[in-house]
């Protein structure tokens, strides 16, 4: 057994901080638990609960200093991307609905070996997931509709 319990928080910057925590509260209901002004040797932040014991630490940042290009696999930086879990198949399709009502750039729910996933970029054209586990009858009510 890993001595690890998963994921705690994921970091990322962005230059518009307002605009990012606006899309996490608006489609995935996270609450914003913490917020911080720019200080002399630290950026604007903020802390979005995304359940589950896990949170989003956003960092607000001039554009000209973030690195790489976020809508290309292998120019993101050394991670990727990253994949945020919902419990079940229809809390994907929920969660698809609310990002296609946001404008977000959204691709077709389908499996990686034991895992549905969704992916879609966020307001700065970072291509993320969203996933949930492959059960029976999700792919009993999936192969219905």
């Amino acid at each position: 057994m890993a001595l690890s319990t998963g994921f705690n928080h994921i970091a990322t910057v962005t230059a518009d901080l307002d605009r990012v925590v606006a899309f996490y509260r608006e489609v995935f209901e996270a609450e914003l638990t913490f917020e911080m002004a720019a200080t002399d040797d630290h950026p604007r932040m903020a802390i979005l609960d995304l359940g589950g014991g896990s949170a989003l630490n956003v960092f607000e940042q001039a554009a000209d200093t973030i690195v790489g290009d976020r809508t290309t696999a292998g120019s993101r930086g050394p991670i990727d991307h990253y994949g945020l879990a919902v419990a079940t198949h229809a809390d994907l399709e929920r969660a698809r609905d609310r990002l296609v009502a946001a404008g977000a750039d959204v691709g077709e729910i389908h499996t990686l070996g034991d895992t549905w996933s969704l992916f879609f970029r966020d307001p700065d054209g970072m291509e993320l997931e969203v996933c949930t586990p492959v059960t029976a009858r999700a792919m009993e009510n999936a192969a219905s509709r």
